[in-house]
């Protein structure tokens, strides 16, 4: 039975998971469909709270993500451009009209977020938030109120 027999006769769910498999973060899903997207991957979280505050170009993603994580993440072009690419495609990230200053490099992308990227950011932050109060209730992780 060849590849695309097998998938006709899985539930949807199977076939969400093998598209996320095969064509990575989020490829063909819908936006009913926020919930069975996450946990995002740090890269496509991350880029998302970079684009947070407004658009920015790639390498300024970059920079965001390096300061915000003081250090703890930085991201190579390999990883930052994937990422935007499936994000595109995605309909999490658009591409914003170039901005025109005498310092800008013609060659620059603009990415924002859109209304679709914000709720899947949205639902990331409220379940790790989940995650956060199971941990302090079992006392694994302190608040960071008390010493």
């Amino acid at each position: 039975m060849d590849r695309s027999n097998r998938e006709r006769r899985q539930p949807a769910h199977h076939l969400a998971i093998a598209n996320y498999i095969r064509g990575g973060y989020s490829l063909g899903m819908t936006i009913r469909e926020n919930a069975a997207q996450t946990p995002l991957t740090p890269a496509v979280l991350h880029i998302l709270l970079a684009l947070a505050e407004g658009e920015r170009h790639g390498y300024a993603i970059a920079q965001e993500i390096e300061t915000a994580t003081e250090g703890d993440i930085h991201m190579g072009p390999g990883t930052l451009y994937g990422s935007i690419r499936r994000m595109l495609s995605a309909g999490l990230i658009d591409e914003s009209p170039r901005r025109r200053r005498p310092d800008d490099d013609e060659r620059r992308r603009y990415y924002r977020m859109t209304p679709q990227g914000r709720r899947l950011l949205e639902a990331e932050l409220s379940r790790l938030t989940r995650v956060v109060r199971v941990a302090r209730g079992k006392r694994i992780l302190r608040d960071p109120g008390v010493a």
